[in-house]
């Protein structure tokens, strides 16, 4: 078991299991990415799955962010991609500058499931995760817990058939009506790695874990109860199971299903104790359908943050009027910052979370000086 340095900033953990906060704490996904220049500059001179392959660039791009806006994220979250996982099971995937993921060979019928690895070794395949966890966990020096995530299994499935983004996922819609014993058999298959992978980065250090089912609101309310919720109830399920059967303590987990406002109560009951909301969601709404339920988490409009500091200012005094500000919420957009988004803005939007969130929270619960119990990991 590997030694960490003493847990200094415990909000999300408190916040993600219910506890009391004394202000709502903030994180952004995709905080480490290209509207650094920082991170353009690291991108000059590596490839960017050779950063996500060596932990030691891998860590110093997942502190960037620390670094830059020190004391105003509550949470770091490695440096990694979800396509690492169609890797592991054997498929080439480039990332293209100005085009993003790329596959070269995608799945196209259902023999082509014959060219996956029948069993995948996440230590042996994605070792150099673990790895960078361990020594960003390190690095971090307590300051804030450390994020693993994953892609859930229909946007992994999604990806691997389309070859890439897109617009419609026809392909992979195809697939699901025209092949659907074959699309179950690949959702399984991915869900099989998807556990061990996240069960793999918990072990390596990861203090809490997100997984992303990005393309989840493509799916229809039916398909999304047929190819997605019962993957993503498994991962939850067979990640907590195997944590207590290998004698860990369990860590929180994040669902963020975007697009999919429709499986809000749903996902409540999955499993996950935190649902990551996109922006077209009413906390109103999500608060009344999750009933105290889960921890909620989002979900300003990335774009927000082009809109200046009087904008950016008032979104997030009403989000946080919204939602709460010191108990069962977590600050965050309602998904990945824009690479156009200038660093500046982005403190404007950390620096409002923190002043606003105290002041509205000024005369309500207050919380005694506790760090968590999980400072060791």
């Amino acid at each position: 078991m590997n030694a960490f340095p003493p847990l200094k900033n415990d909000l999300i953990l408190r916040a993600a299991t219910g506890q009391p906060t004394e202000r709502a704490p903030v994180w952004i996904m995709r905080q480490a990415g290209r509207y650094l220049p920082e991170f353009r500059k690291e991108r000059e001179e590596h490839d960017f799955f050779t950063i996500c392959r060596t932990p030691e660039l891998a860590t110093r791009v997942t502190l960037q962010p620390i670094n830059r806006y020190d004391g105003l994220l509550d949470a770091a979250i490695i440096f990694s991609d979800i396509l690492v996982v169609p890797q592991a099971l054997g498929m080439v995937v480039e990332m293209l500058p100005g085009k993003g993921p790329n596959f070269p060979e995608p799945l196209v019928l259902p023999e082509d499931l014959m060219k996956l690895k029948e069993v995948v070794d996440v230590y042996e395949e994605l070792g150099y995760v673990f790895d960078a966890i361990t020594m960003t966990r390190k690095a971090l020096e307590g300051r804030v817990p450390l994020f693993g995530f994953i892609g859930a299994p229909w946007t992994l499935m999604a990806y691997m058939i389309e070859g890439g983004g897109s617009t419609s996922l026809s392909k992979a819609k195809t697939w699901l009506f025209k092949y659907p014993a074959d699309s179950h058999k690949l959702l399984q298959k991915i869900t099989d790695v998807a556990v061990d992978f996240l069960v793999g980065q918990i072990k390596a250090g990861a203090q809490i874990v997100q997984v992303f089912e990005s393309w989840g609101g493509e799916l229809s309310p039916h398909d999304f109860n047929t190819f997605s919720l019962p993957y993503l109830k498994q991962i939850a399920q067979r990640v907590k199971k195997q944590l207590l059967q290998d004698g860990l303590s369990l860590v929180p987990m994040t669902i963020f299903a975007k697009g999919s406002w429709y499986a809000i109560e749903s996902l409540s009951e999955s499993g996950y104790d935190t649902i990551s909301l996109d922006w077209t969601v009413d906390p109103a709404y999500a608060k009344s359908i999750t009933k105290g339920r889960v921890t909620l988490q989002g979900n300003m409009d990335p774009s927000m943050l082009n809109g200046g500091d009087d904008a950016i200012r008032a979104t997030v005094r009403q989000m946080l009027t919204a939602f709460g500000t010191n108990q069962r919420y977590i600050v965050n957009l309602g998904h990945g910052i824009l690479p156009t988004i200038d660093p500046e803005a982005t403190r404007v939007f950390l620096e409002t979370v923190h002043s606003v969130g105290l002041e509205l929270n000024k005369n309500g619960y207050k919380v005694e000086e506790s760090i968590c119990k999980n400072n060791a990991g």
